[in-house]
């Protein structure tokens, strides 16, 4: 069964994206939304958690905070609206780490 696991706190408020990183398996993706989008910034706290994950980012959030696309990590994907839909209609469950 896979799992999209939904980060919205940046890795410097607290660990939540440390656990979810943890938590994945194989088929599972991860969606950084609101300020965890903090966390896909290339050298950023979280970026070492990022490696070898299937990661996305919410492109609005990374508007509204002035974070342009060419400081990710390399391999994190972009989606919008729609995107972060498609996300949630691809796999089984969905997980928010508050």
């Amino acid at each position: 069964m896979s799992m999209l696991h939904l980060v919205n706190k940046s890795p410097y408020e607290n660990g939540n994206l440390s656990t979810a990183a943890g938590m994945m398996t194989d088929g599972d993706q991860l969606l950084l939304i609101e300020d965890g989008v903090y966390a896909a910034m290339k050298n950023g706290k979280g970026a070492a958690l990022l490696d070898g994950l299937k990661v996305s980012v919410l492109g609005p959030d990374l508007a509204a905070r002035g974070i342009p696309e060419d400081k990710l990590v390399d391999g994190a994907t972009v989606v919008d609206y729609a995107g972060f839909v498609d996300l949630v209609e691809a796999t089984d469950k969905v997980q928010s780490w508050l």
